[in-house]
């Protein structure tokens, strides 16, 4: 059943999220942040980790998965090289604390890292790589998940979607920003597609009977995504959950699997400061140059056009300020209840 939208001004929105998660101990400064970003992504057209995760992530507070006093806490550094323990807190509070730290690292040091263990889901990871942006870094960010993709060649799924950031600063605020999941498609963005009553374009996981599929709800009732580049996509997944797990000193996909819950996840940060280099004329003509020489070419599709990453979630934005945010009816009406009712 294809789903009732409505468009829904962005302060609306953010008023209405800061009054559920000021209903739910946050405090109002935090509440404001979560708001804000939660915004922001259904905003840039990122609903499956904006709003429409609202809900699923009030059942993680109210199960104190999600624990709204926590703060993170640094465990150990080593010059550049920081880790951190989330306890547990809102894992977008302690990504954006992260970052921040990672940002001040690369700073003064020229690069920055910081291995973040025991948070939570960060939502849509592109927030980290569009707030590094904004200060100047370039960024490469990644987290593990649980388990929602067979290892290439399996039936099971053992590997997560493992999103994958990298951001790259430009002048008048045209950065560069590469969000991606291990997964052809995020769960979340397979989601969004059976809230429309949609087909994926391509397929993006199996079914029941170990078939290809593009239809959402066989995919998201079988729990097995498909790897971006099949085999590729797989060996990636499990590259990026080794090295979220041993540096931050936390937990991998297979112990957050065996939780069940997609909580005590692990991640990692790390922010490169360019003008240690003293170049940024140099910079922004060589971005010049690639840009212009990959929107220069014939589309396949007549009125089609190419995109550098992130360009086309900046026409989101400017769009939707515009004419009003879409939001599924079925999960504004969700939401009013949490904040009036629940």
């Amino acid at each position: 059943m294809i789903q009732k939208m409505r468009k829904v001004p962005s302060q609306d929105l953010q008023n209405l999220l800061h009054q559920v998660f000021l209903k739910y101990g946050f405090t109002k400064e935090k509440a404001q942040i979560l708001a804000q970003v939660h915004m922001e992504s259904t905003l840039d057209g990122i609903s499956s980790h904006g709003i429409n995760r609202v809900p699923l992530f009030i059942e993680y507070v109210k199960k104190a998965l999600v624990n709204p006093e926590a703060e993170p806490m640094k465990l150990e550094a080593f010059g550049n090289m920081e880790r951190w323990d989330g306890q547990r807190a809102s894992g977008v509070l302690n990504a954006l604390s992260c970052t921040n730290r990672a940002i001040e690292l690369a700073q003064h040091h020229g690069m920055g890292l910081v291995a973040l263990r025991n948070t939570n889901h960060w939502m849509r990871g592109g927030t980290y790589g569009w707030m590094a942006a904004r200060a100047g870094c370039i960024s490469i960010c990644f987290t593990n998940t649980i388990a929602n993709m067979p290892p290439w060649g399996g039936k099971e799924s053992r590997i997560g979607n493992n999103p994958f950031i990298v951001s790259i600063p430009r002048e008048k605020g045209r950065h560069v920003v590469l969000d991606m999941a291990m997964s052809q498609f995020a769960f979340g963005k397979i989601h969004d597609f059976q809230l429309k009553g949609e087909q994926l374009p391509f397929p993006g996981g199996w079914d029941e009977h170990d078939e290809l599929s593009v239809e959402p709800e066989k995919i998201l009732a079988s729990e097995r995504g498909l790897p971006i580049g099949y085999w590729k996509g797989s060996a990636f997944s499990v590259i990026l959950d080794m090295l979220a797990t041993i540096l931050s000193g936390g937990d991998s996909t297979s112990r957050i699997s065996a939780r069940g819950k997609e909580t005590g996840i692990s991640q990692v940060i790390l922010c490169i400061d360019p003008e240690a280099f003293h170049d940024r004329s140099l910079r922004e003509k060589l971005l010049e140059e690639i840009i212009a020489y990959t929107h220069d070419v014939e589309p396949m599709f007549e009125g089609a056009r190419t995109y550098y990453p992130g360009e086309r979630t900046l026409n989101t934005r400017t769009r939707n300020l515009k004419e009003g945010i879409p939001v599924s009816e079925e999960i504004w009406q969700k939401v009013l209840k949490i904040a009036e009712n629940d």
